[in-house]
This record gives structure tokens, sequence and C-alpha cells, in this order.
């Protein structure tokens, strides 16, 4: 049986959405398969976001990701929206979700860690929630 796809959402695929894609493939790559997508494109992941994820987590996600939009997406089994505060166009998907982020985008490390470790946390719920530990 295959895995679940799950697509984490934000306006520029930027900075919450690849952190969530990236900590998914690390957290829970065992349990589903983690994508992200935007509905506009930046030319390239928040530099913060790159950097603190590498010092975290060793996750350099400027080699294994890039930003892409919705149309890019595979068919999805879940989707999750990381609180852009706007409307997010239809997706097809069996499960959907908000998790309400603030945007850490400018902010200092220590606002954009707690995003991260709140990613972190819903990733582990998330895993669980597919019935695994």
């Amino acid at each position: 049986m295959s895995k679940p796809k799950v697509a984490f959402i934000c306006v520029h695929n930027s900075c919450r959405s690849q952190i969530a894609e990236a900590l998914g493939k690390h957290l829970a790559g065992d349990v589903f398969v983690s994508y992200s997508a935007g509905t506009e494109l930046k030319d390239r992941i928040n530099p913060d976001a790159v950097r603190l994820m590498k010092a975290r987590y060793g996750i350099d996600m400027e080699l294994t990701q890039r930003p892409k939009l919705l149309a890019d997406l595979p068919p999805i089994d879940m989707v999750v929206t990381m609180g852009c505060n706007v409307a997010c166009p239809f997706l097809p998907c069996k499960r959907r979700e908000d998790w309400g982020l603030p945007d850490p985008t400018g902010k200092r490390d220590e606002e954009f860690l707690a995003v991260i470790r709140t990613i972190e946390e819903k990733i582990t719920q998330l895993k669980q929630s597919f019935g695994q530990p």
C-alpha cells in the first residue's frame, strides 16, 4: 500500500511550507510523503529558514527542495495550509488542516525557531494521526 501524500501549502512556498516539507521528510518519511507548494513563487527558499534548518537538523533544503506552484503537485491525500490569511484555492484531497502559523520572515532567529519547533510538533502529531508512534 502506498503512503499518503501530504502537501504543505503557503502563498510563496519559501518558508513555512518548505520547513514543513523538510521536517515531514525527516521525521515522518516512513509514514507519509511530503510536498510543499504555493500560490505564488519566490525565486528561492528563505535564507534564514535554510540556515536555521541546517543548524538545527543538518538538513540542507536547497539541495532537495525548490519553490513550487500548486500545479506542480501530484494528486494529494491531505492538504495542510500554514495560516497565510488568504483564501487558498481548492485542491482536491481527503483531509485538510490549517496550522495557523505566523510568518517568521524578516524576524529574529528566536521567532523563526519558535515556528520551526511548532512545525516539528505538528509533524509529529500528524504522523501519530496516521497511526504511527
